[in-house]
C-alpha cells in the first residue's frame, strides 16, 4: 500500500522527479542531488518499500525508476499535483541542470567511441553482431513503402541497401565521422539524403515517412522513450517501424567497450516503450544469434503508427 505521507519530504520529491525522467543509480543520484550516499540510499529504500519506484540490477549496481502509469490511480493523481509544485522549486531547476550535464557526459562517451570506430565500424559490427540482422528488418519493410528513414544510420549500409528499392531514403545519425562514411557509400545514389541530429530530436516534419528503421542505435540513446516518440512522429498513419537492438544482458564490460548507455532491452520493456510512443500492432521476438557473433543476442520489434480513429489493438502476438 502506497503511503501518501512519503511525498511530504522534499528529498523524496526530488528523487521521484529525477527518476520519473531517467533511470539512475545511487552514485548518479548522489552527484545530481549533492547529498550524502547514506541519505540518498535511505530515502530510496523508503520509496521502494512503499511502491513509489522500482529497481533492477545491472552488475553490482541497482538502477531505480519511477513510472507514474504503474502507480495506483490515487497515487498517480497525487503525484501530478506534487510534480507541478516541484517544477517551481529553484532546487528542482538545479537538479535538472545537473541531470542534463550527466546525460550530456554520457553522450560524449558515445561520440568519442564512434569518432574512433568509424573507419573500422563495419568490420567491428560484423564481428560483434553478424551481418544478417539488418536484412531481417529490411525484409519487414519491403516492398510496399516509398519513403524510409534509417535512424542511427551509421556508415549507411542499410541506407544503401534500401535506396534501389524505394523512392527516397533519409538517414539520420549524430556522428560526423559515421555520416562521412555514409556519404561516401551513397554518393552515387540520387534518392538518399543524410542529416546529422540526435535521435531524440529529428530534423524531419511530422508524417514524412512511410517507414522507419532503428538498427542497433537505441542502446546509445540517453532517453529511448523520446527517440521512439520521434520515430512515431515522423511516420504517416499506418507507417511501419522496425527496431533491432540488444536483448537485455549483464555484460557491462561489453557496454563500456562499445560506448553504449544501456544493457539492451527486455522484450516487455521495449514493447511498453513502443506502445507509450503511440505504436499499435506491436510485436517483438528474439533473433537467433548468428554463428561466430560475439556480442549479446538481439531482438526485433515492429509496430505501426496509429491511424486516426483506428480500432487496431495496441499489441498483437
Amino acid at each position: 500500500m502506497l503511503r501518501m505521507e512519503n511525498l511530504s519530504d522534499p528529498t523524496r520529491l526530488r528523487l521521484l522527479r529525477l527518476l520519473e525522467r531517467q533511470e539512475l543509480g545511487v552514485a548518479e543520484l548522489v552527484e545530481i542531488l549533492q547529498l550524502p550516499q547514506s541519505t540518498v540510499s535511505r530515502h530510496l529504500k523508503v520509496l521502494a518499500d512503499q511502491g513509489w519506484l522500482t529497481s533492477r540490477s545491472r552488475g553490482t549496481t541497482n538502477l531505480y525508476r519511477m513510472t507514474p502509469r504503474e502507480l495506483e490511480p490515487s497515487a498517480r493523481a497525487l503525484w501530478k499535483l506534487a510534480r507541478r509544485q516541484i517544477d517551481e522549486w529553484a532546487t528542482g531547476r538545479q537538479d535538472e541542470l545537473r541531470l542534463e550535464r550527466h546525460l550530456s557526459h554520457g553522450g560524449r562517451r558515445a561520440e568519442e567511441f564512434f569518432a574512433g570506430a568509424a573507419a573500422g565500424w563495419d568490420k567491428l559490427r560484423r564481428e560483434q553482431y553478424g551481418d544478417r540482422y539488418d536484412a531481417v528488418g529490411l525484409l519487414a519493410l519491403l516492398p510496399e513503402y516509398s519513403v524510409v528513414a534509417d535512424l542511427g544510420c551509421g556508415t549507411g549500409s542499410a541506407v544503401a541497401d534500401l535506396a534501389p528499392h524505394v523512392r527516397r531514403v533519409i538517414g539520420v545519425d549524430s556522428s560526423n565521422e559515421m555520416l562521412k562514411a555514409a556519404r561516401q557509400r551513397t554518393r552515387e545514389m540520387g534518392n538518399v539524403e543524410l542529416h546529422r541530429a540526435p535521435l531524440e530530436s529529428l530534423p524531419l516534419p511530422d508524417a514524412e515517412c512511410d517507414a522507419a528503421t532503428l538498427f542497433l542505435a537505441l542502446s546509445y540513446v540517453a532517453e529511448p522513450a523520446r527517440a521512439l516518440g520521434e520515430m512515431g512522429r515522423i511516420l504517416r498513419p499506418g507507417g511501419k517501424a522496425v527496431v533491432v537492438d540488444l536483448l537485455g544482458h549483464d555484460r557491462d564490460d561489453f557496454r563500456v567497450e562499445m560506448g553504449q548507455r544501456h544493457l539492451g532491452f527486455e522484450i516487455d520493456e521495449l514493447e511498453s516503450l513502443a506502445e507509450e510512443a503511440g505504436f499499435v500492432s506491436v510485436t517483438s521476438r528474439p533473433l537467433v544469434p548468428e554463428p561466430g557473433a560475439r556480442g549479446p543476442a538481439l531482438l526485433m520489434l515492429t509496430g505501426r503508427q496509429a491511424a486516426p480513429d483506428s480500432n487496431d489493438s495496441r499489441r498483437s502476438h
